[in-house]
């Protein structure tokens, strides 16, 4: 599984993936669950890069007391809003406002997407980012929060 990154903006990006074939009802149903369960946990906070006290405790932590003093002084890491997946051909999509959340989300998701085309399904390319030439996005899908006569 390729994995490449185009122009990205976390506020208005579409992840794009590419199947060796038409994708069946039950590769899109595994692929699905996936980007919902990614969002849900991103939309919980979960991929907070500063609020990793047991990762950043290393290999032993056995009876590790576990502290939640830096989630009060961090930024929250929230996911914003997911659109529906859509397919055309070998091709599937989705719109994503990743909001605050960091980028360990993505590491997290191709970490996740990895373990599914070994198990599961075969996936060609993973692309974030950009737009698919022979499948144009759609006008903007995020809300207009700039008020056009500023333009």
């Amino acid at each position: 599984m390729k994995v490449e990154f185009r122009e990205f903006d976390p506020f208005n990006v579409w992840i794009w993936i590419e199947f060796p074939s038409f994708p069946t009802e039950r590769e899109k149903q595994y692929i699905e669950e996936v980007f919902d369960s990614w969002f849900f946990l991103g939309k919980l906070g979960a991929f907070d890069a500063e609020n990793l006290p047991i990762q950043d405790a290393g290999l032993d932590i056995s009876y590790m007391t576990y502290s939640d003093d830096r989630e009060e002084s961090t930024l929250m890491s929230l996911m914003h809003n997911m659109g529906e997946f859509e397919y055309e051909r070998n091709w599937g999509r989705c719109w994503f406002d990743l909001g605050t959340s960091d980028s360990i989300a993505l590491d997290m998701l191709i970490n996740a997407l990895r373990q599914l085309n070994k198990d599961f399904l075969q996936l060609e390319t993973v692309i974030f980012g950009g737009e698919n030439k022979n499948w144009p996005i759609p006008g903007r899908k995020n809300p207009e929060f700039i008020n056009d006569e500023w333009n």
